[in-house]
Formats: C-alpha cells, sequence, structure tokens
C-alpha cells in the first residue's frame, strides 16, 4: 500500500485533530449545559435544553467521533505510524472505540429519553424517576467521556510510550524452521 505524501498527511492529521476538537468540544458544552438543565423553572424551557441535548449528540458529536474514528484509522494505514507498531496509538484505538460504544449504548439513549420525557411531562418531568435518572449518568457521563476525550488528545501529543518492539529473532527462527520442514 502505498503511504501518504507529507502534504496529503498533514491534511488528514488537521481533519483528525478537528474531529477530535469538535468532540471534545461539543462534550464540554453538553456537560454546561446539563448543569444548567438541573434547577430549570419552566417546563417548556426544560424541554428546548433536552432538544438541544439531543441535537448536539445527534448531529455534532455522533458524526464528529466517526469521523475522528475513521480518519485515525486512514492515519493508521496510510502513514508509517500502523494500527499496532506504538503503544500509543492502540491506546488511543481502543479508548475512542470504548467511548463510542458507551455514547452509542449508554449516553445516546440517556439523551433521547430525557428529551421524550420532558416533551410529554414538560416541568413535572423532573419529578420523574427515569428523567431524573438519565440526567444524572448523563451528567457523570459526560464527565467521563470529556475526561476520557482529554487523556486521548494529550496521549495524541505526548505520545507517551514507544514502538513496540518486535523480536526479529523469533520472526527469524518460525521462517526459517518453516523452510527446513
Amino acid at each position: 500500500m502505498k503511504k501518504l505524501s507529507v502534504k496529503q498527511k498533514n491534511w488528514l492529521l488537521s481533519f483528525h485533530v478537528a474531529f477530535g476538537g469538535i468532540w471534545f468540544g461539543t462534550a464540554l458544552c453538553m456537560i454546561a449545559i446539563t448543569l444548567s438543565n438541573r434547577n430549570t423553572p419552566n417546563g417548556d424551557e426544560l424541554y428546548a435544553i433536552n432538544s438541544v441535548l439531543k441535537l448536539l449528540d445527534d448531529f455534532v458529536i455522533i458524526p464528529a467521533a466517526n469521523l475522528a474514528l475513521l480518519t485515525g484509522g486512514l492515519l493508521c494505514w496510510l502513514t508509517i505510524w500502523g494500527f499496532f507498531k506504538h503503544y500509543w496509538v492502540i491506546v488511543k484505538w481502543v479508548a475512542t472505540v470504548t467511548l463510542i460504544v458507551f455514547g452509542t449504548l449508554w449516553l445516546g439513549p440517556w439523551t433521547n429519553a430525557m428529551t421524550a420525557i420532558s416533551d410529554v411531562q414538560r416541568l413535572q418531568a423532573l419529578q420523574n424517576p427515569l428523567y431524573v435518572f438519565d440526567q444524572k449518568a448523563i451528567l457523570v457521563g459526560a464527565i467521563i467521556q470529556t475526561s476520557c476525550l482529554l487523556a486521548i488528545i494529550a496521549i495524541s501529543v505526548i505520545k507517551p510510550w514507544g514502538r513496540r518492539s518486535v523480536k526479529k529473532e523469533e520472526h527469524k527462527e518460525v521462517v526459517a524452521s518453516s523452510s527446513v520442514e
């Protein structure tokens, strides 16, 4: 497979950083909005705020997360970094996929449920145990997600773990033993 030129790699890396930044920034905004949503005195305002959370999740977080994953995959595939050559890349892959799965299975459904409940019950939603649970769970989950994203960003910049050591001697022994037989 032909590798990207430096200019192509830099463009792809720029898109990757932008999508990661959009994901991180929107997650921070969702924390602030969720915090402001806890003591809303108006049912219409409560529903509007939940609708904004759902909108940000559906149209900003989900695409940005998936595009960050896609551009990261392309960077691994089309550059010398590879998928499994560096520990920091492996950690980023595992963390990113974990965050996307967490968001898909929990944060997204909780956001959707909060919006649906507040649409029907308006201000009474604040007395609904399911709504209250979802509201707290989204706040905790968003804080965890944002913290993990910040860690992923730090890993990207610092690259704290080096290249994995590949035992060339073991590879030579396997090749030698297979050619003897």
